[in-house]
């Protein structure tokens, strides 16, 4: 068989788009730079946290929820761009390395996101212009990694109109300020979130393995930020059993969360994603991780800052006794968390096997309703009841289906 011949420049213009974009494949596994990417997301992540503990309220709880839908939107961007091409190569590690610092300085400008206290540069419309940044850094980038991909850069077209949409919205609300930022900052993540879906799923996702690691390490980051508001809410105060025994309930919690997700969870969902190919493979990815993870990361956020309030209340004895009962956001975010986190998984489980797990959705109905029952009890003992209801869901399910469990530990079957 005769080779066909180069035509002039085409071997210089491969050579050239090998020195910039290293290209994925079905082996490819998440990259230190992605890791390091990830340490700037929780940080911001921690300062949303702490803004909606100094703005303790129903107010403070909803504009905290944008802030985190806007990082988890640039992060999502950035882990699609790393399965198309390796993140620690080329131009795709320059875009990493100048999003890292716009996200840097979105993290730095969350405190006073809703208030600037003046005597520098606007808070809001710094974090509004580097959002901008980092999304328009992914888009070039991307648009370089699909190299003669047609439809993928179709796509990019198409996706390039909310983002840009959702750029004028926030910095219009930035400017705004108050009340009219909350609601132009809202309506860009319905325009982001909205148009990014409709834009189609001529995606690409050659490394599934790749992609479904980036959202579990996500997920143990978001955990890691649950584990340090305990400390952090116990801050310079001395060690106590009360904060001893807070602190322990709180690991409990924690761990729990990471059983329920990580012991059958994510090896059948890799599984399942491994399985699928081209378009339904993105459609499945966009879905489950994209999507339907928010809501678990959130869940995990209210969760800390419900955590973080329970060490205060356990160890200022100046301010409160142990009796003192969490009430209002604190004890809303601290079940409430976790309800959202189980509901994700409810339909990450039926949007991937098509089933729906009963003992999680009867547990999601506990928690939901607990926050009445354990109102009037003091803080420490109702962070008691959610460690309990946890427990107790995971021997059930360790009991229950004990036989499916092993087989997918064992990579024996689907289960």
């Amino acid at each position: 068989m005769t080779a066909e011949p180069v035509r002039p420049g085409e071997a210089t213009a491969g050579r050239s788009r090998r020195i910039w974009i290293r290209p994925t494949t079905e082996r490819s596994g998440v990259t230190t730079l992605e890791l390091f990417f990830d340490l700037v997301f929780v940080f911001a992540i921690t300062q949303v946290t702490a803004f909606m503990a100094d703005d303790l309220g129903w107010r403070g709880a909803l504009r905290g929820l944008v802030l985190l839908a806007l990082l988890w939107w640039s992060w999502c961007s950035y882990a699609w761009l790393g399965n198309q091409a390796r993140a620690d190569e080329g131009v795709v590690r320059a875009a990493m390395i100048v999003a890292m610092g716009a996200l840097f300085l979105v993290a730095l400008a969350i405190p006073e996101a809703w208030g600037d206290r003046g005597g520098g540069i606007s808070a809001p419309v710094v974090l509004a212009v580097c959002l901008f940044v980092v999304r328009l850094g992914h888009l070039g980038v991307y648009a370089v990694a699909a190299g003669g991909d047609v439809g993928l850069r179709r796509t990019l077209v198409r996706t390039a109109v909310p983002v840009f949409a959702a750029a004028v919205l926030l910095v219009v609300g930035a400017a705004l300020g108050g009340p009219a930022q909350t609601t132009l900052w809202a309506l860009a993540l319905v325009v982001d979130y909205t148009g990014v879906y409709l834009s189609g799923t001529d995606w690409r996702l050659p490394a599934p393995g790749h992609f479904a690691e980036r959202y579990g390490l996500i997920v143990i980051i978001a955990l890691g930020e649950s584990v340090i508001a305990v400390g952090v809410g116990a801050g310079d105060l001395p060690v106590t059993v009360p904060t001893i025994v807070a602190a322990l309930l709180g690991l409990t919690v924690s761990l729990a969360l990471w059983w329920l997700y990580f012991d059958v969870v994510a090896p059948v969902a890799e599984r399942v994603l491994r399985a699928k190919q081209g378009e339904e493979r993105v459609r499945l990815a966009r879905d489950s991780y994209t999507y339907m993870h928010f809501p678990m990361v959130a869940g995990i956020i209210y969760l800390a800052l419900g955590l973080k309030k329970v060490a205060q209340y356990v160890s200022d004895g100046d301010h409160h006794t142990l009796a003192d009962p969490l009430t209002g956001t604190p004890l809303w975010a601290l079940y409430g968390g976790v309800a959202a986190y189980l509901l994700a998984h409810l339909a990450f489980r039926e949007r991937n096997v098509g089933s729906i797990n009963r003992p999680r959705a009867v547990a999601v109905v506990v928690l939901l309703l607990a926050p009445l029952a354990v109102g009037q009890l003091p803080a420490l003992a109702a962070l008691g009841v959610l460690a309990a209801v946890l427990v107790v869901l995971i021997c059930f399910e360790v009991v229950h289906y004990a036989e499916a469990r092993a087989a997918v530990r064992a990579e024996e079957g689907p289960g």
